[in-house]
């Protein structure tokens, strides 16, 4: 039958400027929607996996079009809590010879940023799952989130379910202070944990 992966995070709009313009210079964006959870789920159901997605994205066309956008790939997105007033976003900068890429955010009082931690229904939301991953990036969405990361965890704990976190440290989001003592919380819960050598001394303290 093979295992079900679920993953917890947030979902964004992402805009890009064409033919590797910057933002100032671009009159137009393509539009895709992601997120680190989000494009795990996408890629293990891509290649046949079994992956379920939750998150909080607001009841609106585009809340439906960031999850559509899963769907279609065979992720189960039943699981996600529709509510709040808006999805998040960024625009993403894609480099062009000498110059990387860059990215701006726009994901403050996001639906995922405003919620309590309190909308998740563990339990039911475990049912069927094996194995429960997220990132960095989804304790570093809010204190709340943080927290429902831990009760999730220790939901999968309790129900020995296999737990993976990437660390996935992004420093436009927390300070290294900030995730490191958040992430000793979090770790003793954790069955495998995945860092790089970029990742691990500023989201763990660690080499």
């Amino acid at each position: 039958m093979g295992k079900t992966v679920l993953t917890f995070g947030e979902i964004m709009m992402r805009l890009s400027p064409k033919d590797h313009l910057r933002i100032e210079q671009a009159t137009e964006f393509d539009v895709r929607y992601g997120g680190a959870e989000a494009n795990t789920a996408l890629s293990l159901a891509y290649q046949g996996d079994k992956a379920a997605y939750v998150s909080v994205v607001p009841a609106n066309r585009l809340g439906e079009c960031a999850l559509r956008s899963l769907k279609a790939y065979g992720v189960d997105t039943t699981r996600v809590v529709r509510q709040g007033d808006r999805l998040g976003s960024y625009v993403f900068e894609v480099g062009a010879s000498q110059r990387g890429n860059g990215c701006v955010y726009d994901r403050k009082y996001s639906a995922i940023n405003m919620a309590k931690r309190d909308v998740f229904n563990w339990d039911e939301i475990l049912k069927g799952i094996d194995v429960f991953y997220f990132s960095g990036v989804t304790p570093a969405v809010s204190d709340e989130m943080a927290a429902a990361c831990k009760d999730a965890l220790t939901a999968c704990r309790a129900k020995g379910i296999t737990t993976v976190c990437d660390v996935n440290y992004r420093g436009k989001m927390w300070s290294p202070e900030k995730s490191q003592a958040t992430m000793k919380e979090l770790l003793p819960l954790v069955d495998i944990c995945i860092a790089n050598d970029e990742d691990a001394p500023a989201g763990l303290g660690m080499t």
